[in-house]
């Protein structure tokens, strides 16, 4: 907007000193060529400035969970300060971190996927040391994870929090539970940022080529529609700023899940929020939760960074 201002403030000064005015060809051409340079340097700011959007993070408000819905509601946890992406982890930045894209659904704004848990601490290391920051995670891959139980997963590394550094982090649960019910600024919706889920989420109804409005969950029915992922921001943000925090692609968390409802303990899986383009409505509730070994890769699993304040 500012660029309009000053392009057309130049038009007016060149107007006013009749500049040209005597020759109209040679005037005409010259504003043309003016027109054509303020709009190719428009493109190329907005563009830039959308590219450095995609990796902002927003500072999240540490307290007490304010959303009725969550699983941690009155039961005085306290969460610290701390910084989140606005966005999930896009293609781009994976692939400037990375140097290669694993994802299904290719597309430089569209969520990166199959990934697995480790992949994810691994690129939160590497865009850590790019960027200045002290790493995160100490990662031996050679010294086998003995709380790991899990009986497909073959990889095990052996990862450790490096106390006090300021890198880049996946979220623990709660606190992605507590971005995602809007921290302090909640307005206790039941999905992140709405109680209506076409407003903030793309999932099994909307996520494919026609908006499906009947009938149930169905594998069949979401591959048929071609149902897949969509470029991140589209959808409307949470109180806190942050989008596609319900549906998109469900999101890695630091811890390992435990759900003694299923009989799943410590060591079997990592947790996974957020629900996907492939869940159904409940999957993409906030207080949803979910998990699945640390190793796998499937196309509607991504992540979204951390960092300490």
């Amino acid at each position: 907007m500012l660029l309009i201002l000053r392009f057309l403030r130049n038009i007016s000064i060149v107007n006013r000193a009749g500049f040209c005015l005597d020759n109209k060809v040679k005037g005409d051409m010259l504003m043309k060529k003016l027109l054509f340079f303020h709009i190719t340097v428009m493109i190329i700011v907005m563009c830039s400035c959308s590219r450095q959007d995609r990796g902002r993070l927003v500072l999240i408000k540490g307290g007490t969970f304010k959303n009725t819905h969550s699983n941690f509601c009155g039961k005085n946890i306290v969460v610290s300060d701390f910084y989140i992406g606005k966005y999930e982890v896009t293609q781009r930045e994976w692939v400037e971190i990375m140097g290669n894209n694993p994802s299904k659904f290719k597309g430089d704004d569209l969520p990166v996927e199959m990934v697995s848990w480790y992949d994810c601490i691994e690129y939160c290391n590497k865009r850590s040391i790019k960027e200045g920051f002290q790493p995160y995670y100490n990662i031996d891959k050679k010294k086998i994870d003995t709380s790991n139980k899990s009986d497909i997963d073959s990889v095990k590394w052996t990862v450790t929090i490096n106390k006090g550094a300021n890198g880049y982090r996946l979220p623990t649960e709660i606190e992605w539970e507590y971005a995602a019910s809007g921290g302090q600024e909640s307005e206790n919706y039941k999905y992140s940022g709405s109680d209506n889920i076409d407003k903030v989420a793309w999932y099994w109804r909307n996520s494919g080529e026609q908006y499906i409005s009947e009938g149930e969950w169905h594998r069949f029915i979401v591959k048929g529609n071609h149902c897949k992922t969509k470029q991140v921001g589209l959808k409307k943000p949470n109180e806190l700023g942050l989008y596609d925090m319900s549906g998109n692609v469900r999101e890695w968390c630091w811890d390992w899940y435990v759900d003694s409802s299923s009989n799943i303990i410590s060591g079997y899986q990592r947790a996974l929020r957020g629900g996907g383009w492939l869940g159904a409505e409940f999957a993409c509730e906030i207080s949803q939760r979910s998990g699945n070994s640390p190793n796998t890769k499937f196309d509607d699993q991504g992540f979204r960074v951390c960092r300490n304040k």
